[in-house]
Formats: C-alpha cells, structure tokens, sequence
C-alpha cells in the first residue's frame, strides 16, 4: 500500500450516494486507460471504499451492493476509478508536478547526449534551463514516459539532444576484477565478458549514454583508477577514450 499524502481520491456520485477511494495517481490514470497491470493493493492507500474519504465515512452498504453488485473493495476500487473522477487538491498538484518534473530531468539526463560536443552527456542543469527556456510544462497526472517525447520537440530548437546508448569495453587489474566486476556489471546490460589469463576481467557494457560519467567514476573507483575503458563504435571498432 501507499502513504495517504502519496494518494489521489477518485469519486463516483451514483444513486444519490458518493464512492471515494484513494489510490495512486499513474496507477488510476492507468485503470482509466486500461493499461493497469500491477498488483491493486500496491497502489491504494486503504484497501475500503468511502462515501467522504477525508473524514473515514462510509456509504451505506445497500448502496454499495445496489451500485456494484459486491461489497468487495478490491472489486469496487477500479470501477470507482473507471466510472468517476481523480480529484486533487492544489497542494497534491503542486507536489505532483515538482515530482514528475525531476523524474522528467532525470530520465533525459540519464538518456541524452549532445552530439555537437562528441556525444557528451548534458548535465540536469542545462536541461532544467532548456525547459524552462522552451516553456515546457510537465503534466501533473501524465506518466513521464508518456510525456519525453513532446519534451525532446520542445528541447531540441534549444540545445542539440538526442537520446542514444553507449557501449563500453572496460579491463579490470587482477587486484580489483574480483569485487569491481559484479559492480560493474550491474550499471547496464553486460554484452559479453572474459577473464583473462593475467587474473583480469574485461566487460563490455551498455547503458543511456547520460550516463558516461558516471560509469567512469564508478570504474576509477573500484579500480584505484587503474582500469583501462574504451568506447565501442558501431562498426566494431574499439577506439581508446
């Protein structure tokens, strides 16, 4: 389940009487569109029906059977959902909106690169200004994911963007290959990896090229900056970084 300050309320007003229940905002907007495929108590905050949520009152349970045919909450949940409203306060937009817009950073950050500066990763700072300059506005109730699309257009008649992935071979010193390859074989998809007769290990690894950075850091670290990468080109050639 999720927290109350975590949750949206979805109404239904039928037969005279009001249905309330609290439910995570993507997870209804998902039941509305019919593309929910989680697990329902994941993503409610009271496994109950409510005629006034706020106050903890419940609808009469004729009414309940009378319009759904069930009493079982975990029935009524999604057709409260379907058939009604998601309603939100002005503080629960203010803070879905701030929330969604970090996560909308996050996820181009981590995917983007600039490819007029050798496809070098634009930090979250650049591309907070580059919103704000286009004047993209992240909508509150909207997936992100749904939403990247519409914010790369926006971007791009500001900065030079693009969403790319990076491949990279990295060898690992005997000293350090036994706990630095399980760390970095966890950063991306690992595509292949070999032990070499000197006790060191060399990987190949693939992740959003945003995150180039980062990967280097994590190499220099469990390798006391002894490690040696290259960035794998698309014609298989390994050119030394």
């Amino acid at each position: 389940m999720i927290s109350l300050d975590e949750a949206v309320t979805a109404r239904l007003e039928s037969h005279g009487t009001r249905f309330e229940v609290l439910i995570d905002p993507d997870a209804a907007l998902a039941i509305k569109r019919g593309e929910f495929e989680g697990d329902l108590e994941d993503v409610i905050a009271a496994e109950d029906v409510f005629e006034n949520a706020s106050r903890g009152d419940r609808p009469p349970e004729e009414d309940v059977e009378e319009v759904f045919g069930t009493t079982d909450a975990m029935e009524i949940i999604p057709e409260v959902v379907k058939r009604g409203e998601i309603q939100i306060t002005a503080e629960q937009r203010k803070e879905m909106l701030e929330q969604k817009h970090k996560q909308l950073v996050n996820r181009i950050t981590r995917n983007a690169v600039n490819p007029q500066m050798d496809d070098a990763p634009h930090p979250p700072e650049r591309i907070e200004r580059a919103l704000e300059e286009a004047g993209f506005t992240v909508e509150p109730m909207e997936p992100v994911e749904n939403q990247i699309d519409d914010a790369l257009d926006a971007l791009r008649p500001v900065i030079p963007i693009r969403f790319d992935e990076v491949t990279i071979a990295v060898q690992l010193p005997a000293d350090y290959a036994g706990s630095g390859q399980a760390k970095v074989r966890e950063f991306g998809e690992l595509e292949r990896e070999e032990w070499q007769s000197d006790g060191s290990w060399v990987g190949v690894v693939t992740f959003p090229a945003g995150l180039q950075n980062d990967f280097y850091d994590l190499v220099n670290e469990v390798s006391s900056g002894e490690a040696e990468t290259r960035v794998v080109k698309e014609e298989d050639e390994i050119s030394r970084r």
